[in-house]
């Protein structure tokens, strides 16, 4: 006898496979599904025939498998349109980028198109392709348009890849992959829901003159990345954003700034917040008197001598705060050098509660990796390298587990 999870029993999930060498993870897939109760229904893209065989997915799911849109047989038996909304769940595994332009362009030209125009449940994709077309502006554009109309995503990883290349765009694993399909079949009180959460992200630029500015390298994916995880985890979220080439996660509030005094003021109009994350790289200095015309170079003058000032320290302000205060207030120190003695320093001085120290000196800015010490002060916890959305989850669920 099979063990079964209770949380599946009689629900039931339709499986679209896509054409991607990683549809032969499906079969592990519906494996796992049918031993927690889940029963999988499963429709083939004819791409997808070249890497699985229907009769092997069959074999493991022990129900038809539909390739066809116009099979008179499977129409009979059981039309497109009952079979997307017989089903508790429409899962897209693996889900191409061809299988995401469809859907996010509204087309309906083949069985699984058309199913999925055709659902009136929720649906779950499973990305898988090269890097390259991941990162494809029309890519971006099609998943910031399925995150709108309230598609879920699970993955994609970053790894090797079949085609040889290394970097975002390997399909999640089986079990990423059911976790993610019982959490939205048994949907389960998120977390931080009804907690108010402020995070800061990205530069600041401080203006020398008209056309230039004091900023740094911050592309502000960490930042982003805890924004999108803890509005995912049922927060209210708030993200001030300096300059950054980002799109805004699903259910964010984005209030955008540019310099270190917007910022500040932007902060401080954002009441009875649970979690602050000050996590914006902001920039340490600002110049005095910036010159309100372009500072021209002359053959002959020397170079313009500019004075500085500090910028607003945005952290120890908010954390210095009488009324008001978030309960929850956590700092980033980026270091070059002494990370862990430096962002002790730093959790004392600026009266946080938290302090999660990287050290920048290995170019993380840019990248989505990270590799974090986790500082309160209860000591310091160092976390292995992670890529940003995984940190972002850590420090989210560890701010939960405070926050109770």
């Amino acid at each position: 006898m099979r063990a079964t999870s209770s949380q599946g029993i009689g629900k039931s999930v339709l499986l679209i496979i896509g054409g991607g060498i990683a549809a032969y993870k499906c079969l592990e897939l519906i494996r796992q599904l049918s031993k927690r109760g889940i029963t999988t229904r499963v429709i083939m893209t004819k791409a997808a025939e070249q890497f699985v065989t229907p009769l092997s997915v069959v074999s493991l799911s022990g129900e038809n498998v539909f390739t066809d849109l116009f099979s008179l047989t499977d129409e009979t038996q059981m039309g497109h349109i009952e079979l997307s909304r017989s089903t508790d769940l429409v899962v897209v595994a693996p889900a191409t980028a061809d299988l995401m332009a469809k859907m996010a362009a509204g087309l309906a030209v083949d069985l699984a198109s058309t199913t999925l125009l055709a659902t009136d449940k929720a649906v779950l994709l499973a990305p898988a392709m090269n890097v390259r077309m991941w990162h494809h502006l029309a890519t971006a554009r099609n998943i910031t348009q399925l995150k709108k109309d309230g598609i879920h995503f699970v993955g994609p990883n970053e790894g090797d890849m079949a085609c040889g290349e290394f970097g975002l765009g390997r399909m999640a694993e089986p079990m990423e992959i059911v976790a993610a399909i019982e959490s939205l079949l048994s949907p389960r009180i998120q977390p931080l829901t009804g907690r108010r959460v402020l995070i800061t992200a990205g530069p600041t630029q401080e203006a020398i003159d008209p056309v230039r500015y004091i900023s740094n390298r911050s592309s502000g994916k960490q930042g982003y990345a805890l924004a999108e995880a803890a509005a995912n985890m049922g927060a209210d979220v708030t993200l001030v954003s300096g300059p950054v080439a980002l799109a805004t996660p699903l259910g964010v509030r984005r209030v955008d700034v540019t310099t270190a005094d917007e910022m500040l003021v932007a902060v401080k109009q954002i009441p009875n917040t649970d979690l602050a994350i000050f996590c914006a790289a902001v920039a340490d200095w600002k110049v005095a008197n910036p010159a309100r015309q372009k500072l021209k170079k002359n053959d002959a003058s020397e170079p313009p001598s500019l004075s500085f000032v500090p910028s607003p320290d945005i952290l120890k302000s908010v954390a210095g705060l009488h009324e008001g205060r978030p309960k929850i207030i956590v700092g980033f120190a980026a270091e070059t050098e002494n990370v862990i003695a430096n962002a002790k320093a730093k959790l004392k001085s600026k009266g946080c509660d938290i302090i999660i120290a990287n050290d920048v000196s290995e170019g993380v800015f840019g990248t989505n990796k990270n590799v974090v010490h986790f500082v309160s002060a209860k000591g310091v916890e160092s976390w292995p390298e992670l890529s940003k959305s995984e940190v972002a989850q850590r420090v989210l669920a560890a701010c939960a587990g405070l926050l109770k």
